[in-house]
């Protein structure tokens, strides 16, 4: 491992100016950050810790009706969380889908946006990877990419994010706060990440220096309560990444549709909502034939990278309209034993 130095700093203030060093990187848990840098993936000269940064592990109900999440919040103490889970239950459904146990108690909500790819080819460090190395090509194309993109990719990246979390939050309208050299600002999930175009090595929205300081989940959020699930499809049941997963969260005005909220996981290098698709289902009674032509929607454009991945289509259109078939029946009272599982049992 390449040699670093590191520093912990005692405030926010202090980790700012110290991250806003060329090659730094910023360590919460580290459950990708120190695996990347054991296989050589990325190696910063000069590691931040700000585990101990105060102010950051709370989780806020706003006057607002709002709820802000600290940034260094543990996945599993929000997924068991009585307020949180009781009103944003398909986040914790999301939540609980990811990871093992051991992961989830160490692991901060601001690092699970911050998550690199799973791709096989960006954590080879010896294969050509325009995110690792901007210009060297893309080993992936014309190869094994059978966990690949399906949306949004170009000739420069074909990744997807892993992250479950983030499916569902992008449905939800969450927002991320943001600290750094210019003051705080504020930056809608749905924009945080983005896609690969010319330039994949840039992920996300952060400037250099700016770190994650809390997620903010607006008040309607709430609203989707009652008729919200997370459902994820995956090669085993337990600790993988999702092929495809999707978030899918109603609310009814007697017997039809009011608004719809719906996101899919594993297509693209983020979480993928289209707003034709959730209009679509306004003012419709529940039916197959109309989360269908919802799913259809959400997958216009959809193209495989490759015949190992073609498959994913027509599997994340069935995930798309079971996932709306199960929020339309309601939330269960309980999460299953099987969270996010389409094998879990109410």
């Amino acid at each position: 491992m390449r040699q670093f130095d590191y520093i912990r700093p005692a405030s926010l203030p202090e980790a700012v100016a110290a991250g806003q060093q060329p090659d730094t990187a910023y360590l919460a848990a580290g459950t990708n950050l120190v695996d990347l840098m054991k296989g050589g993936v990325t190696a910063p000269a000069r590691i931040v810790d700000i585990t101990r940064l105060p102010g950051l592990s709370a989780i806020e109900r706003l006057p607002d009706g709002g709820t802000r999440i600290g940034a260094l919040v543990r996945n599993s103490d929000l997924a068991h969380d009585a307020m949180f889970e009781k009103t944003y239950p398909m986040v914790a459904e999301a939540l609980l889908a990811g990871a093992s146990a051991q992961l989830r108690n160490a692991a901060t909500v601001g690092g699970n946006l911050m998550q690199r790819t799973r791709c096989p080819y960006f954590t080879d460090a010896v294969s050509p990877c325009n995110k690792r190395a901007p210009g060297s090509g893309c080993a992936a194309l014309g190869h094994a990419t059978r966990i690949h993109a399906v949306q949004g990719w170009s000739e420069h990246c074909i990744a997807t994010h892993p992250s479950d979390f983030c499916v569902p939050l992008a449905a939800l309208d969450a927002v991320v706060e943001i600290a750094g050299p210019d003051g705080a600002r504020a930056v809608p999930l749905t924009a945080f990440h983005r896609l690969p175009g010319d330039h994949p090595e840039r992920e996300t929205d952060l400037r250099p220096g700016e770190l994650i300081t809390a997620l903010r989940l607006p008040p309607e959020a709430e609203s989707f309560r009652g008729h919200a699930r997370y459902l994820k499809v995956r090669d085993r049941t337990s600790y993988a990444f999702a092929v495809v997963s999707a978030a899918a969260a109603l609310t009814f005005d007697g017997e039809r549709i009011g608004r719809v909220r719906l996101a899919l996981g594993g297509l693209a290098l983020k979480p993928w909502r289209v707003a034709e698709a959730e209009a679509a289902l306004a003012g419709q009674a529940p039916a197959p034939e109309v989360f269908a032509r919802a799913a259809d929607a959400a997958l216009a454009g959809a193209k495989p990278t490759g015949e190992a991945n073609a498959f994913k289509i027509e599997l994340a259109r069935r995930v798309a309209v079971r996932a709306l078939t199960q929020a339309a029946a309601g939330t269960p009272a309980r999460i299953p034993a099987l969270p996010a599982s389409p094998f879990g049992i109410v």
